[in-house]
């Protein structure tokens, strides 16, 4: 049976490109006679707040949209990650690192060709190597890259409706982080898992995580998990042509609804791609 989700995180109110991915992951499933799950990613302590949970399920019912089973709270899962990590820790495959975010700016402040990845700089290693880490100090965990790769045999690839058969090239990431000083997991680690013990066999996502998809699928490796169908799909663009996110300010859902918007017909247009006045879907 087809399963898709919406995992949002309640670090603000959502807004129409939220909406767009939701309806997408949503009819996806409903469609095909399949499951629509709805998880809370709320594991980022310093951002996630209790208030945006429930204007997040009022939002998505005003759309019309209905999940299945009961909503799954990231921070009540929080074993299955550490258990993960414990794993790859066993396998040789993390190290501690304890750089600053203006440790890693000043180590790549006069970048050479070739050093940045989808994400940004790429993490130069400084921490890779240390012979007695302290871990009574802070500290995040990082996956080695090269370490890891060596243990696959064979081309990663997914599938994904949009581009086709992807051969995975999680390399261009460096040594991503998989554990957050401030945090028990990254999204990378927490997301693959997740998806993973929900048994989501389609995934239907923004295009802008296209790129994180190299790395989930040499997780799914290195834990023996399942190889979801990807869907990227599309974005929505603001009047100034970028994509709308909360940082921008975009118009939320909660605001249209307050106002008395009808979120039915609201849901209906954005199907139909009769999008707001100022919108518009970006190329794939």
């Amino acid at each position: 049976m087809i399963v898709s989700r919406f995992a949002p995180s309640p670090t603000g109110r959502l807004h129409l490109g939220h909406a767009f991915s939701a309806i997408r992951a949503h009819d996806f499933a409903r469609e095909r006679g399949g499951r629509f799950l709805l998880r809370i990613e709320d594991i980022d302590g310093t951002r996630s707040r209790p208030e945006h949970v429930e204007t997040i399920l009022r939002d998505l019912e005003w759309l019309g949209l209905r999940w299945d089973d009961e909503v799954v709270f990231q921070s009540q899962r929080l074993s299955l990650y550490e258990a993960a990590l414990e794993r790859l820790k066993a396998a040789g495959l993390l190290y501690p690192c304890f750089c600053t975010r203006a440790d890693i700016a000043a180590s790549v402040s006069a970048p050479h060709p070739g050093s940045g990845g989808p994400e940004g700089p790429v993490y130069p290693g400084t921490c890779r190597t240390l012979d007695a880490p302290d871990l009574s100090r802070p500290h995040c965990w990082r996956l080695d890259m090269a370490r890891a790769l060596a243990t696959v045999s064979a081309p990663l690839r997914f599938e994904d409706s949009g581009h086709g058969l992807v051969e995975a090239d999680p390399v261009s990431h460096g040594d991503v982080v998989l554990a957050r000083k401030d945090a028990p997991a990254s999204y990378h680690l927490a997301v693959t898992i997740d998806d993973a013990a929900q048994g989501v066999t389609d995934i239907v996502r923004g295009e802008d995580l296209f790129a994180a998809t190299h790395v989930h699928r040499l997780l799914q490796h290195l834990l023996g998990l399942p190889v979801p169908r990807y869907h990227h799909h599309p974005l929505l663009l603001g009047p100034d042509g970028q994509r709308l996110a909360k940082r921008h300010n975009a118009s939320t859902l909660a605001a249209l609804r307050e106002a008395g918007e009808d979120g039915h017909a609201l849901a209906d247009a954005l199907r139909k791609g009769e999008l707001p006045i100022g919108f518009a879907a970006a190329s794939a």
